[in-house]
């Protein structure tokens, strides 16, 4: 942390307030991630069979790529590493409630995959992409805006996927930062202190209060290197607490 911050570390969380927040949070990430095994399942299926997988073949993942949707989930689907299908070099199958004329019809989503188009969108350069493949773990990024499919505040969850213990790809799913913030809108006030959510690099998902908008960076704080340093629970001697929600790369911060 900053010299100016000092802080000290909290080894019993029952001394920090926001319990429920946290337990709230932590249930409402595994719930998305839930969502999306079975997509996971039959992707990385489709990927292993003889011949391996086209992109005529990847509409086989789309009955579980809709039942991932729903609830806080408006977008869901599968995108490959570059040369893992047979016949192309990129591959999309994502499906969007957004802009669909009911929920119980969603719709596909295209995006240009020819690079040597001006449209061209290179996925395979976006942290939703690169952090699983780099790390080999799930992800959550977010929020950013997302122009190419919502234009609104979104957080996108995503999970690595594998074909013979090599990186193939990831699947994911969308939600809106909106929606997010109205599910834990009364526990985070019910706290009746200041507080926020925030992603890894210390960026506001949502709070309870208009001086931290969604977007925005907290600066009070060197989040990143919390998180580097193991996210311990931490309190300073003013009595702002920061503290992890469950195994998500999500964290609780309430101050004074």
């Amino acid at each position: 942390m900053t010299p100016q911050h000092e802080v000290s570390i909290v080894t019993d969380t029952r001394t920090l307030i926001g319990d429920e927040v946290v337990a709230q949070v932590s249930a409402l990430v595994e719930e998305i991630f839930e969502r999306l095994k079975p997509v996971l399942a039959a992707a990385e299926t489709l990927l292993a069979e003889p011949g391996g997988a086209g992109s005529e073949t990847l509409h086989r993942i789309r009955p579980q790529v809709l039942e991932a949707l729903g609830g806080l989930v408006i977008g869901a689907g599968f995108v490959s590493a570059p040369h893992v299908l047979s016949d192309q070099e990129f591959g999309f199958e994502w499906w969007t409630t957004v802009g669909a004329a009911d929920e119980d019809t969603p719709e596909q989503l295209f995006i240009s995959l020819d690079p040597e188009s001006p449209n061209f969108l290179d996925y395979t350069r976006q942290s939703w992409f690169t952090v699983p493949r780099d790390s080999g773990r799930r992800h959550i990024n977010g929020p950013y805006v997302d122009y190419l499919c919502t234009d609104e505040y979104t957080l996108t969850f995503t999970l690595p996927v594998h074909r013979g213990g090599a990186f193939a790809g990831v699947v994911g799913a969308d939600v809106y930062v909106r929606e997010f913030e109205r599910t834990v809108r009364r526990r985070l006030l019910s706290l009746g202190r200041r507080a926020a959510l925030l992603n890894a690099q210390g960026r506001v998902i949502v709070s309870n209060s208009v001086r931290q908008a969604t977007g925005s960076l907290v600066r009070d704080f060197d989040v990143p290197a919390w998180w580097t340093a193991g996210a311990e629970p931490l309190t300073t001697p003013a009595g702002a607490t920061l503290r992890r929600c469950g195994d998500s790369p999500i964290a609780l911060l309430v101050t004074a």
